[in-house]
């Protein structure tokens, strides 16, 4: 499946009474057969509608996934006919529902602000990170926003996104000490208060045509900065995603979804 190109394996494996192991070695057979950006497992779980997993393209589980939340709720709202679940992740709960014009919205409820919470390796304004990557060609990026929407970005704002060489500065951010557990390196270009063109670089997967989660991130860090109001379109590589910051702080992301076909995983997983 993908959502806006954010391309997912979905293995439904409720009713199998036993959690869902997947070793390096399948992830990477699986990997290998389909290219993708994150595996979703979906697991029986005794209140919400399932329990959710998330296996990024390098075998690290990880505590969530916008876009393959959305594709791995589209699954379920085909196969049983209903309109509205809860997922159980490593980020907490999360809801989602079917719109009108078929796309899916899901809640990931509110945002982790506080530097220990994204987490950050030491004490510093999330608003604007004393944080810096020198460009190849020469010059920096400063200050990027910090904001954890069960997994860590930093978001930096740039006025030309096309002349940035991402794919050389993107493992540098992922990886510097000032993310104990890596980080999602999102470049937001504001076009206006209502229209961000973002790319990003996912901790584990590299550049992706979206991000459902880093989607999200570029506009609560970009309302922070007084940059958008809380409501804006996310335009992505893989298509766009309106992202909506409720006043009662949780975070809601919608978009496309397409299945793109099935595979046969027998003795795989």
């Amino acid at each position: 499946m993908n959502g806006a190109g954010n391309a997912f394996i979905v293995i439904d494996a409720r009713g199998r009474g036993r959690p869902l192991e997947l070793s390096p070695a399948q992830l990477a057979a699986l990997h290998a057969r389909h290219p993708f950006d994150q595996i979703m497992g979906l697991e029986d779980h005794g209140v919400a509608d399932a329990t959710l997993r998330v296996w990024n393209a390098d075998g690290g589980e990880v505590g969530a996934c916008g876009n393959g939340t959305r594709a791995a709720a589209w699954l379920l709202f085909r196969d049983d006919g209903r309109s509205r679940l809860t997922f159980a992740a490593r980020g907490g709960v999360l809801s989602a529902r079917q719109l009108d014009n078929g796309a899916v919205e899901v809640d990931l409820g509110q945002p982790a602000l506080g530097w220990r919470d994204i987490p950050l390796a030491r004490e510093m304004d999330t608003v604007k990170l004393d944080f810096g990557i020198a460009l190849p060609g020469g010059g920096r990026l400063e200050g990027p926003g910090a904001v954890s929407m069960g997994n860590p970005h930093a978001v930096f704002f740039v006025d030309d996104l096309a002349a940035l060489p991402l794919a050389e500065i993107g493992p540098a951010i992922e990886h510097d000490p000032l993310f104990p557990e890596r980080v999602n390196a999102g470049f937001a270009q504001v076009i206006d208060r209502q229209i961000i063109r973002l790319r990003v670089w996912e901790r584990g997967a590299g550049l992706t045509l979206a991000c459902g989660t880093g989607a999200c991130a570029a506009l609560v860090a970009a309302h922070r900065r007084g940059l958008t109001g809380r409501e804006a379109v996310i335009i992505a590589d893989g298509g766009e995603l309106p992202v909506r910051w409720d006043a009662d702080g949780h975070v809601h992301l919608s978009g496309p979804v397409e299945m793109e076909g099935e595979l046969d995983i027998e003795g795989l997983a």
